[in-house]
């Protein structure tokens, strides 16, 4: 059981036009706040805690659940769109005039949204393993048994070691380690969203495959922000070769990708990755 100091900090609310938004913030506090934005089925719960430790180290770190995830209240949203929406509620909620953005999976997705469309409100962006949008050109087609997998509706443990780490000796060990990791928030808290929120964020996900790719190359144009890209190699859910086709229209970005590493490469690689993201900051 882990007993870091990201699994003993406390819940926090603040109240948002449509919801009641329960997060946790982390770290010192003082200049840009990271916020992260979090993947399919995923609530405060399930952040990696020693992924956490590293990033606060010199950080003001902010995880959040959003309109109708979790311990948020309010009715889910069901496209990049709204949870774009929602989290930027939820960030003037706290009066934050610029943040920083690190979203991971779908998360990455909602973040690189809001990089186009609030300028203002992010400084740098942090995208870890995200689709950019719409169908990227010469992507394979992902394994059926991923599709069957994020839409049943308990989602195992051994669902998730599948799901986000490679299916090698070091894979599954650096999964079950994660888990192991976030067993303490998760013995006492709550590790599913309801089922209206995970079906609107696979919704979000269709939705945004759907986008046609000259569109999504356009968009990527409009990012101005500088952009750390990051991806595993051995990803089952989103191809590394998504990444690699977002930095070549983004205008400012760096890639990084870790290859003995799948979906989760930040938890598996938390303290490399921490450090990527903290110099990325820095600079």
């Amino acid at each position: 059981m882990s007993t870091s100091l990201a699994d003993a900090t406390e819940d926090l609310t603040v109240e948002g036009p449509s919801a009641t938004f329960t997060y946790r913030r982390i770290g010192p506090r003082g200049g840009i706040p990271l916020v992260l934005l979090n993947r399919v089925r995923g609530t405060l719960d399930w952040w990696d805690p020693e992924f956490l430790n590293h990033l606060a180290a010199a950080h003001d770190v902010i995880v959040f659940d959003n309109v109708g995830t979790g311990y948020t209240t309010g009715t889910p949203c069901d496209s990049v769109e709204g949870m774009a929406d929602g989290t930027v509620e939820f960030i003037e909620a706290l009066g934050l005039a610029q943040v920083d953005l690190l979203g991971w999976t779908l998360g990455g997705t909602v973040a690189q949204h809001i990089a186009r469309t609030r300028p203002d409100l992010v400084r740098k962006l942090v995208v870890a393993a995200a689709n950019p949008g719409g169908t990227v050109p010469g992507a394979p087609a992902p394994d059926p048994k991923v599709g069957a997998t994020m839409i049943k509706p308990e989602v195992t443990g051994d669902d998730l070691v599948f799901l986000f780490f490679p299916e090698t000796e070091t894979g599954r060990a650096a999964g079950y380690a994660y888990l192991a990791r976030v067993s303490t928030r998760l013995a006492n808290g709550r590790a599913d969203v309801s089922e209206a929120a995970a079906m609107g964020q696979i919704a979000a996900i269709q939705k945004d495959a759907a986008i046609p790719f000259e569109q999504v190359r356009a968009d990527l144009t409009t990012i101005k922000q500088r952009v750390l890209y990051a991806t595993g190699i051995q990803d089952a859910m989103i191809p590394a070769l998504a990444s690699y086709t977002a930095v070549h229209h983004l205008t400012d970005a760096t890639l990084v990708a870790y290859s003995d590493a799948g979906h989760a490469f930040l938890f598996q690689h938390a303290r490399d990755f921490a450090a990527q993201v903290t110099a990325f900051l820095a600079d």
